[in-house]
């Protein structure tokens, strides 16, 4: 009887898994291993302490996000100090396993040594700058699994592994058939995401609009000066919001503005409104056109003027048809197959 393959899922140390609030590599790393679990993998889950999951966790030590709501402000050199004492567990029990799949930053790479060709990385982030360019010309060796084509497109042949769309537990959000009148923004408060863009086109179009997220800590000054004073009674700001109050948000929207200014990887929150129906209106940037089937479950845009357009037709689109969009391509369990058919390729390799 052949062993079942024995994987070890090392999650980023930023937030607990799965997250409290937001954190979405956090939320696709348990998403991922339960999954995985569920097709017959041996799973294992490397994450923080203040974790709160049936998997098999190893891990002694809080998250940053614990340990800042603890001392509030900590040292910059405390996240290195997190993934140090994470990556010295797992040395420890290289042996257990026959893939590692790393979700975080770069270290594990020298640590894994000839081990490397038996691992899998996820880059969870944009892969266009320096940093990224060191790593990958340092470890050309290290097979490594794009989150969307637009990001293996900055990833060097000798690296690719594949592409892995993100996938979410089908049972999470429920299909709502009822939206109320306003539209959703959830996202982090950033030039990145552009949440003024949203507020600008839901007046634009003559709909409310509610926002969720935080307030991004690399640039506090952006929610005060760009988003604060577009605020009013049609454009509210509801601060942080956790599953429960962002499929509130996303259930009760007519659509998803998604009006992002930069190469996006993936854009989680695109498939979690999907998953109840709530068709998608996004920028035409990095993933998007991979992820919003144009007239199907949204509309891809390129200003604005056509993003308030696309409010105007909305009602066209057809909800339940989005949710088996969402069902047919992005769930958990298609997520778990593809990076299993990887974990395969390699063990074999």
């Amino acid at each position: 009887m052949e062993r079942l393959l024995r994987v070890a899922q090392i999650a980023p140390n930023i937030f607990p898994v799965p997250p409290l609030h937001h954190g979405g590599t956090e939320r696709i790393v348990h998403d991922l291993s339960a999954a995985l679990r569920g097709l017959g993998v041996d799973v294992t889950l490397f994450a923080s302490s203040d974790s709160v999951t049936d998997l098999p966790r190893i891990g002694d030590h809080p998250s940053l996000a614990a340990l800042e709501q603890r001392f509030g402000r900590v040292a910059p050199g405390v996240p290195a100090a997190l993934d140090a004492l994470q990556l010295e567990a797992l040395r420890l029990r290289l042996d257990d396993f026959d893939i590692v799949h790393g979700h975080g930053e770069f270290a594990h790479a020298a640590l894994l040594g000839p081990r490397r060709r038996h691992s899998l990385t996820t880059v969870h982030w944009r892969v266009d700058e320096l940093d990224r360019a060191l790593f990958f010309a340092g470890f050309p060796d290290l097979p490594v699994a794009a989150i969307s084509a637009a990001q293996e497109a900055g990833i060097p042949p000798a690296n690719r592994a594949g592409v892995v769309h993100h996938g979410l537990a089908a049972d999470r959000y429920p299909l709502s058939l009822a939206p109320a009148e306003h539209v959703a923004f959830v996202g982090r408060m950033t030039d990145q995401k552009r949440p003024d863009v949203a507020i600008r086109v839901a007046r634009a179009a003559g709909l409310p609009i509610r926002l969720g997220g935080t307030i991004d800590v690399g640039n506090p000054d952006y929610f005060e000066r760009r988003v604060r004073p577009l605020l009013g009674n049609d454009a509210a700001y509801l601060g942080p919001v956790d599953d429960a109050a962002k499929s509130d948000l996303l259930a009760g929207a007519r659509a998803l503005l998604f009006p992002i200014d930069w190469p996006e990887p993936f854009g989680l929150v695109m498939i979690e409104a999907m998953a109840h129906g709530t068709p998608v209106i996004a920028r035409n940037n990095g993933s998007v056109p991979e992820i919003v089937e144009d007239g199907v479950t949204g509309f891809v845009v390129a200003s604005e003027e056509e993003a308030v357009a696309a409010l105007a037709r909305i009602d066209r689109l057809d909800r339940r048809q989005v949710r088996r969009r969402f069902e047919a391509r992005f769930t958990a369990e298609r997520m778990a197959r593809d990076y299993l058919a990887i974990y395969q390729r390699l063990r074999a390799a």
